[in-house]
């Protein structure tokens, strides 16, 4: 039994002690493969290390070595900078909470983003270090890296309470010690600051920067020699940022000392924060060389001080005013002084600066608002100023200078201060003349009435009387017209105006208009006589006196007056020779007038009367019994002028001759060619009642009855009472009864709508609802009309339908009619109405080619008024400018500009400044701009539209102030032209986002 005992407990003993020497082992080989990865670790093989440490976590049992190889995986991962690292330290401690290096953990991590400068990451694990048991010198570190960090990140306040507790540590004591004084410096705390670096000025990493810092604090505490002083010892040796620094701390002390030639040199070589200046940066080098006279320079500098808002800005802009002032650059000047006068941060200067506006609108013009709209407000504005007298001055001219008489009225009607009744009386004479040009007679007639209401100028009343008379005159109110040009011509100072020297001409033409011919006649030749007539007016005084003599039966004198006329030549030669050989026909020369005519013909064979000159020359070969060759001359109208209203005419006189000529057949063949080609027309009408003789005569009567029965405009049976019942409607109208008229021409159309006289009703009909301003109800009536063949109401037809039409703005509908007139009128001025309506219809339906086409037209008809003339060279302008024919379009603006007045010379100066912009001529075009401030302010349109393009002169010229300055004021004032002030937003703001690379003071929307 003691054997088996002792067997048992060898067995127990051997067991237990085999199984030890193997747990024994296993860790033994963990420790050795622990001690390996912590000398990769203390090597610095961070990667190995890590592998090995995970490799024994996962392998041994023991919970402490667990804890150590977790902690290390961790730190490991920190110092190879991979992704998750915080986390993996992060769970280390959640996991093992009271591992011994959890502490060691947090400081090893922020140790680690400190020393690679990641001081935001280090504060946050410096916050999690417990510091209770660190020694003495682990402390101290981490107070002044905590403090350091802190101060990278700009958190001055923490810093300072971590820098202040290692002050006198001989380790971190001076560089705390420098740092604190940095922060005093920062929080504007000179005398501590002042004192902290006094204590490390002699160590040599610390000295290289504090020179900086003294010559700053000295800048900023006023002392500028010591400024000045320090800043100039430390830039030999200052790196480059803290050299641009020291030259605007010297610059800016020099500046404040007013030694500004000193100042200059400094604050030029200040390379900005960022490589940008500020606006008060631009100021002080603008003023600078301001007070050395050097004005070109100062302008350079503040002219780039873009969105001041402060007491510099308008100081910089009153001093940029000045420096434009010294350099006659006065457009420049007048917005500078603009601006100046809009802040409220010095009222002196504001005053000032709005005392300069007021004088410089007056002298070079304004575009923003009225020369006497800007000098009112000044007075409003400083009713007690020194310069009240002058301004008042001023203001009086500038009612006559700036040509916005519109305004002016306005202003002086509603100024009960205003005694200056010349200035009255002129001004209105000067609007109602614009008023006359606009072709508002009616309201300029009102405006010269009240120039008359004050005759304190003689010459200026005279000249009232004058354009009074021409606006009556052009609204045909002859007989007021004859009485006006009567006193004008007998007052005392009107013989020596320009307008006195074609009065007798006037005289003539009212007495014409009149029908008093012998009168008008006799006024003619007074005005031949005085010897002072241009060729136009000389050439067509001749031809009225002509047809005066002519009108009154005075053959003779009528021929040797028309043919002075044919010798001045002109555009109405024509119809001189074409008169001259009528009236030979009228003194019984019928041979005369055959060979006046044919000469005429010859010499004329485009003329608007060849048809004319056809019809009566084949009347009197008819009435010489010279049968073929009037029948001839009849066959020429209709073959040559084909569109003529002597067409029908020369068929029926055909027809009347062969009938008198007992020739029935051939008559009665041309009597229903007449009928089939004009029906209701009144050459068919006399054709069917011709015919109707020649039928009786020859016995033909079923054959007429048929023929007539197919006639849809003729009626035998009911052709008396149709004749009845348009007579009545026909009696009211020429008696002037105009309600009853359109009543009984509806009621004729009402019971015969293809009576006899139907065409002439429904044009009466149309006449008399056109005058009634029923204008819309007249169109069936013209259309009715210009649906039968030509006759002689078409022509007329075809203006009046197009004139409603045009006034409608249905210019679609208002073309073909406009084309039918221009291709069949027969009066010159109807063509010309046609080809100009075309014009403007065809660039209305942005047809810009035939737009051009009709108005050289226009243009190559001698006859045309100067308004017209205008006109065509406006759209001329305005269809090019749309087709690119830049051109073309430039040399049409300068010919409007020629002779253009109101807002069609401010729409031609604007485009002269643009084309001239737009060929690099900046500040050419921008003297132009200045021309339209200056003369046609009142035109806002193209007043906003010019502001702009000088902007952009400026800018090209590298004045960014002047382009942002205007663009912006464009914007406040000028809300209503929306195009326009999108257009100056978005220059405004391309302008903005350039300066803002070199500028910090400038605010974009980006």
């Amino acid at each position: 039994m003691n054997k088996y005992i002792t067997l048992v407990l060898f067995v127990v003993v051997l067991f237990t002690t085999t199984s030890s020497a193997q747990q024994s082992a296993i860790y033994t080989n963990d420790l050795v493969l622990f001690h390996q990865a912590m000398e990769l670790y203390n090597n610095k093989q961070f990667l190995a290390a890590q592998n090995l440490f995970d490799k024994v976590k996962s392998e041994v049992k023991d919970e402490n070595i667990q804890a150590d190889c977790a902690y290390y995986i961790a730190n490991c991962a920190v110092w190879l900078n991979q992704k998750g690292a915080d986390t993996l330290m992060e769970d280390f401690v959640e996991e093992y909470p009271t591992s011994v290096k959890r502490n060691a953990a947090y400081l090893d991590v922020a140790s680690y983003y400190f020393d690679h400068g990641k001081y935001a990451y280090a504060r946050k694990w410096y916050d999690k270090v417990d510091t209770k048991n660190m020694s003495r010198s682990e402390l101290e570190k981490y107070n002044f890296n905590n403090g350091y960090a802190y101060f990278k990140i700009q958190r001055f306040n923490e810093a300072k309470k971590y820098l202040n507790k290692v002050q006198d540590s001989e380790k971190y004591g001076a560089q705390a010690k420098y740092y604190l004084g940095f922060i005093a410096y920062e929080g504007d705390n000179y005398k501590e600051a002042n004192e902290l670096f006094d204590e490390v000025k002699d160590l040599k990493e610390y000295n290289k920067n504090l020179s900086y810092f003294q010559s700053d604090m000295n800048f900023k505490s006023g002392d500028f020699r010591g400024a000045i002083r320090e800043g100039i010892a430390q830039l030999p040796t200052s790196k480059a940022a803290e050299k641009s620094e020291l030259n605007k701390i010297i610059g800016e002390s020099y500046f404040n000392l007013e030694e500004y030639e000193k100042a200059i040199p400094y604050l030029k070589a200040y390379k900005g924060r960022k490589g940008k200046w500020s606006n008060t940066d631009y100021y002080q080098l603008g003023y600078a060389f301001y007070k050395q006279k050097s004005y070109e320079e100062a302008i350079s500098e503040f002219n780039k001080i873009v969105d001041g808002r402060n007491a510099i800005s308008q100081n910089a802009y009153y001093h940029l005013a000045e420096s434009y002032l010294r350099t006659d650059k006065k457009q420049q000047a007048l917005h500078a002084f603009k601006n100046a006068s809009e802040m409220n941060f010095e009222q002196q200067i504001k005053e000032d600066a709005a005392y300069n506006y007021a004088k410089l609108s007056y002298e070079i013009g304004n575009s923003y608002k009225t020369t006497p709209q800007v000098l009112l407000g000044y007075l409003k504005e400083y009713p007690n100023s020194e310069y009240k007298d002058e301004i008042n001055e001023l203001l009086i001219s500038s009612y006559l200078t700036s040509k916005n008489y519109k305004e002016a009225m306005d202003l002086l009607e509603r100024s009960r201060n205003f005694e200056d009744k010349k200035v009255y009386q002129k001004v209105a004479f000067y609007r109602a003349v614009e008023l006359f040009n606009e072709g508002d007679y009616p309201m300029a007639i009102r405006y010269f009435d009240k120039s008359l209401s004050e005759q304190r100028d003689p010459v200026f009343t005279a000249r009232a009387m004058y354009w009074k008379t021409e606006c009556q005159y052009v609204l045909n109110d002859f007989e007021e017209a004859l009485l006006g040009y009567k006193e004008f011509k007998s007052n005392s100072s009107a013989s020596q105006l320009e307008e006195f020297r074609d009065i007798d001409y006037n005289l003539a033409y009212t007495y014409f208009k009149l029908k008093k011919y012998e009168q008008a006649a006799f006024y003619f030749d007074v005005f031949l006589k005085q010897g002072n007539a241009d060729s136009v007016k000389e050439a067509d005084s001749y031809l009225r006196m002509a047809d005066c003599h002519f009108i009154s039966r005075k053959y003779w004198p009528a021929m040797e007056a028309y043919n002075m006329a044919i010798k001045k030549g002109g555009a109405d030669a024509d119809y001189a020779h074409y008169q001259k050989a009528i009236s030979y026909g009228f003194v019984n020369k019928n041979d005369r007038k055959i060979e006046d005519l044919l000469a005429f013909l010859n010499n004329y064979p485009n003329s608007v009367y060849k048809d004319d000159a056809l019809y009566s020359l084949g009347n009197v070969y008819i009435s010489e019994q010279k049968i073929n060759k009037g029948i001839a001359a009849y066959d020429r109208i209709i073959s040559e002028t084909p569109k003529s209203s002597y067409v029908a005419k020369a068929m029926l006189k055909q027809g009347l001759v062969y009938y008198n000529e007992n020739q029935g057949d051939n008559a009665l063949s041309k009597f229903k060619k007449v009928v089939a080609k004009y029906p209701g027309t009144e050459e068919a009408v006399q054709a069917v009642n011709t015919a109707r003789l020649i039928y009786v005569d020859m016995g033909r009567t079923d054959e007429y009855a048929s023929w007539v029965k197919g006639l849809g405009f003729v009626n035998v049976s009911d052709e008396d009472l149709d004749n009845t019942v348009f007579e009545a409607a026909e009696k009211q109208f020429l008696e002037n009864n105009e309600s009853a008229a359109i009543h009984g021409f509806e009621k004729y159309l009402a019971q015969f709508p293809k009576g006899l006289h139907a065409t002439k009703s429904h044009y009466h009909l149309a006449e008399l609802l056109f005058k009634k301003k029923e204008k819309e109800a007249t169109i069936p009536h013209y259309l009715y009309v210009l649906n039968q063949p030509r006759g002689e109401f078409t022509e007329q037809s075809l203006a009046r339908l197009s004139q409603v039409y045009l006034e409608d703005r249905k210019y679609e509908e208002a073309i073909p009619v406009l084309e039918r007139l221009e291709n069949t009128g027969d009066y010159p001025q109807n063509i010309i109405f046609a080809q100009s309506n075309l014009m403007k219809s065809y660039y209305q339906l942005v047809n810009y080619r035939k737009t051009i086409l009709y108005a050289e037209k226009v243009l190559s008809n001698p006859k045309i008024e100067k308004d017209v003339k205008n006109d065509a060279h406006l759209f001329i302008a305005r269809a090019a400018l749309q087709t690119a024919d830049v051109s073309r379009a430039r040399a049409a603006y300068k010919e409007v500009e020629k002779s253009a007045t109101g807002e069609l010379a401010a729409e031609a100066l604007y485009y002269n400044a643009y084309f001239i912009h737009e060929s690099g001529e900046y500040k050419a075009s921008n003297e132009v701009i200045q021309k339209l401030a200056k003369e046609y302010s009142g035109y806002r349109l193209y007043g906003a539209k010019g502001l702009v393009l000088m902007a952009k002169n400026f800018y090209a010229l590298k004045d960014a102030y002047q382009a942002t300055y205007i663009l912006e004021s464009v914007i406040t004032n000028f809300s209503e032209l929306q195009d326009v002030v999108a257009e100056a937003k978005t220059t405004l703001q391309k302008i903005k986002a350039e300066e803002s690379k070199t500028n910090s003071s400038i605010q974009t929307d980006q």
